[in-house]
């Protein structure tokens, strides 16, 4: 499967497919990654480059940085499919396998076991997915605890079980990194964000 990048802009989200082996990403109308319309990029603000492994991911020392998966990046890092760029205020998120012979070892691991609850609070947690801001942030605990009408305690219990389930440990932002995984492996679906919000019970 080629690899893409989803990039989420102010009309909506664009794929861009990952063709060569460099792609350049900045506001610079030259660049094969265009964020013209965000004034917080540089005009060549990171270059992805392709290896046998993987693509690697580089910050050409822009102004404000290049976080991937709520980290902010120094040096270079290798990306994995699902793991989320954040360049300026603009949302990119890596899909599709990796490049060249790796894409054909890429294996999709399956969600754990989720209870109906479980199914809830991680829709709860992905849907700023669907709002159209650039610069989106998984929801927050006191957004998801009004959304499913329980109390804040309820949910973070919630989030500590899909914490172990999803075997998410040692993460700054364990939260961006569960709705990357739940998305990923196919725990939440654009079909689920777009239902209605659950009621409590």
């Amino acid at each position: 499967m080629a690899s893409y990048l989803e990039v989420w802009k102010p009309e909506g989200p664009e794929l861009v497919p990952l063709d060569g082996n460099r792609v350049t990403i900045g506001s610079h109308g030259s660049n094969e990654v265009v964020l013209a319309a965000d004034r917080t990029v540089s005009r060549l603000h990171a270059v992805l480059e392709a290896f046998p492994a993987g693509w690697s991911l580089r910050d050409m020392g822009s102004r404000n940085g290049t976080f991937v998966n709520g980290q902010k990046l120094s040096g270079e890092r290798v990306l994995g499919p699902g793991d989320e760029v954040r360049i300026g205020r603009t949302r990119l998120v890596l899909r599709g396998g990796g490049h060249g012979e790796h894409t054909a070892t890429e294996a999709a691991q399956p969600p754990p076991a989720l209870t109906r609850r479980e199914r809830d609070v991680l829709v709860a947690l992905c849907r700023p997915v669907l709002s159209g801001d650039v610069f989106t942030e998984p929801a927050s605990i006191r957004a998801m605890a009004a959304e499913l009408v329980v109390s804040e305690a309820a949910v973070k219990q919630h989030l500590l079980n899909l914490y172990d389930k999803f075997a998410i440990y040692g993460v700054d932002n364990r939260r961006l990194e569960l709705a990357n995984q739940a998305v990923r492996r196919g725990a939440v679906s654009i079909a689920d964000l777009r239902r209605p919000p659950a009621a409590g019970t």
